[in-house]
């Protein structure tokens, strides 16, 4: 999704609800997006293949082809295209599917803009975060190229796991990250959507980082997730 400095990043939205679909290319263009709205998944695989755009905006359900197709073959024509899927289903199979055709985050309707416009705002930061292996929150430094985590001038001892899921939350600091994402992300897999192990790992990494002078905090948000906080 990198896109020069002095010019806005182009969003292609993929929705064949009449009034949603302006709206949200309406209100893309006020947070700075260059926006332009399709109504169905044939024209927008025509409209990608012309324009270069760095972020799709897509629901699942489209006339003249699926989103799920839609998504599968926008990532094999644009393998750094961010996607963000949009479902009227709150069915983990629906989100699952998404992410295994290619899709990067998804959102479930009805949201909030702000939510929407927080999601975007979020992986352009993922996707700054993703050019330098190293990254610095709080007092803690993440080096991907020997993956070791430094606090306090310390080196603290990490397993691959808890290694990953400590890099995942410091690219979306302050942020709330759901079970199920950190599962897919982590874990690449929900069949431990009913186990505790988010939990287990999280507390393993508080045990670690509680005691050092990191700067930021674990915190949990109950029935939702977790996100590493900046402490104020």
């Amino acid at each position: 999704m990198a896109e020069p400095c002095d010019r806005p990043v182009r969003v292609l939205v993929i929705e064949d609800d009449t009034e949603l679909g302006p709206l949200l290319a309406r209100g893309l263009g006020v947070e700075g997006y260059e926006a332009h709205w399709i109504e169905d998944g044939l024209t927008a695989l025509i409209a990608a293949q012309e324009t270069d755009y760095g972020v799709a905006i897509l629901d699942v359900m489209l006339p003249g082809m699926s989103g799920f197709e839609l998504c599968r073959r926008l990532r094999e024509a644009s393998p750094a295209l961010f996607i963000l899927m949009l479902t009227a289903r709150d069915d983990v199979s629906d989100r699952v599917r998404g992410l295994d055709a290619g899709a990067d985050d998804y959102l479930i309707k009805p949201f909030a803009f702000n939510e929407l416009a927080a999601r975007l705002r979020a992986l352009r930061r993922r996707e700054s975060l993703a050019l330098s292996p190293r990254i610095e929150v709080g007092e803690l430094i993440i080096d991907s190229h020997d993956h070791q985590v430094r606090a306090g001038g310390k080196v603290v001892p990490l397993s691959p796991k808890e290694f990953a899921l400590l890099r995942f939350l410091a690219q979306n600091a302050d942020e709330t990250q759901p079970r199920e994402r950190i599962l897919l992300e982590i874990w690449g897999t929900l069949q431990h959507a009913d186990s505790n192990i988010v939990d287990q790992y999280i507390s393993y990494l508080r045990r670690k980082l509680d005691p050092l002078p990191t700067g930021v905090s674990l915190r949990t948000e109950r029935g939702v997730g977790f996100q590493l906080a900046r402490d104020l």
